[in-house]
């Protein structure tokens, strides 16, 4: 059974013309507008794209930093011994420990945005999979999260990075930024998505790659962006 609208949803979908696709500018001013949650709510923008998710090489997963942030404070741990776990502090990482962080994770506590790991402790966060990987939590190589560079890893977690991954029907959904962000920080962040999502189109993909993209905010409808205008 379909989810009832509520009647604030309804009067912000009689804003977004139907079946029109908007400008990318247009389109993030149109869903500042009509957004009507009582919180600074974010924007999200979702591509569809032409992959066959069943073939290794089409499987798009990485991160990248918004220029101008995401808007929200992030709470990162590092799992780390010895001067990386120093560097990983004197980075600014909230906190910092190894199988005394792994046992205190595994008792339930999970108060935190981003999990950062050196690869000499993944035997040891390797057992926290479970509780981890269902939240997207789970350190990985290809998110940056897995390295030696924890200075680096923090600080780009704390300066606006955002993780990229599709599901199993080839979609891909990034948070842009808040509705109180100016048009401009928007469109600079909407653009540096766009850019990485375009180049990371596979070699085995012909025809369209990019074929939808919208635009919505947490609880707003959607708003479609006309992919030749990017």
């Amino acid at each position: 059974m379909a989810k009832k609208k509520s009647k604030k949803y309804l009067e912000a979908a009689k804003q977004v013309e139907a079946g029109k696709a908007y400008d990318a500018s247009e389109a993030l001013a149109l869903v500042k507008k009509i957004d009507f949650a009582n919180f600074d709510a974010t924007i999200e923008v979702a591509f569809n794209l032409n992959l066959d998710t069943k073939q290794a090489d089409q499987q798009l997963r990485g991160a990248l930093v918004l220029p101008n942030g995401t808007g929200k404070e992030q709470t990162v741990v590092v799992f780390a011994k010895g001067p990386k776990a120093q560097e990983a502090k004197d980075a600014g990482a909230d906190v910092v420990g190894d199988d005394d962080l792994v046992q205190r994770i595994q008792d339930g506590w999970l108060d935190f945005d981003v999990a950062i790991a050196t690869p000499d402790m993944m035997a040891q966060v390797g057992r926290l999979g479970r509780v981890l990987g269902p939240k997207g939590l789970m350190p990985n190589p290809k998110t940056g999260t897995v390295t030696m560079d924890v200075k680096k890893a923090v600080s780009d977690a704390k300066s606006g990075q955002v993780t990229y991954r599709t599901d199993r029907d080839g979609n891909v959904h990034v948070p842009v930024g808040k509705v109180s962000f100016t048009e401009e920080a928007l469109k600079g962040n909407f653009d540096a998505i766009y850019e990485k999502i375009s180049r990371l189109r596979p070699a085995a993909v012909k025809g369209t790659y990019i074929k939808h993209v919208s635009l919505a905010s947490t609880f707003g409808p959607s708003v479609t962006v006309d992919t030749n205008s990017l």
